[in-house]
């Protein structure tokens, strides 16, 4: 079983749709984590786009990267380039990984308009979490 850490800013969209996606994706091949460089708590709209998808992250909490210090990370993915340019260094055989995807908590407009944002984030997200776990999780 592999251990994986997805880090963004604030753990509080993009790494924990990842998060979701991954723990869909890796079924039990993998222990899957996510956190921040900042604790910014579960966005709503990110819960109820994945929700949408047939994907509940309403129990996900929305954690600080120093919480999983004692663990043994296969891969870390950075889902943002702040998250990646503060990366702690983490210790052994860690593969590292980097992919900047948009912050939809940034987007404005109507609530239809962020929820539009939050949809195309998630569809990039997906095709990259399902991708990686075809290459690195088989």
């Amino acid at each position: 079983m592999k251990n994986i850490l997805i880090l963004c800013t604030g753990n509080s969209c993009r790494s924990q749709i990842a998060e979701g996606f991954m723990r869909k994706f890796a079924g039990g091949k993998a222990t899957v984590f996510s956190a921040g460089v900042e604790v910014h708590g579960v966005n709503p709209c990110a819960v109820k786009i994945m929700e949408e998808d047939g994907i509940d992250i309403s129990g996900q909490t929305s954690n600080h990267i120093d919480e999983y210090s004692g663990i043994d990370f296969d891969f870390v993915l950075t889902v943002c380039d702040n998250a990646k340019e503060k990366c702690p260094y983490f210790p052994g055989e860690a593969k590292q990984f980097h992919q900047n995807f948009p912050d939809p908590a940034k987007a404005q407009g109507t609530e239809e308009e962020i929820l539009a944002e939050f949809r195309k984030v998630r569809e990039m997200i997906e095709d990259y979490c399902r991708r990686f776990v075809e290459v690195n999780l088989r």
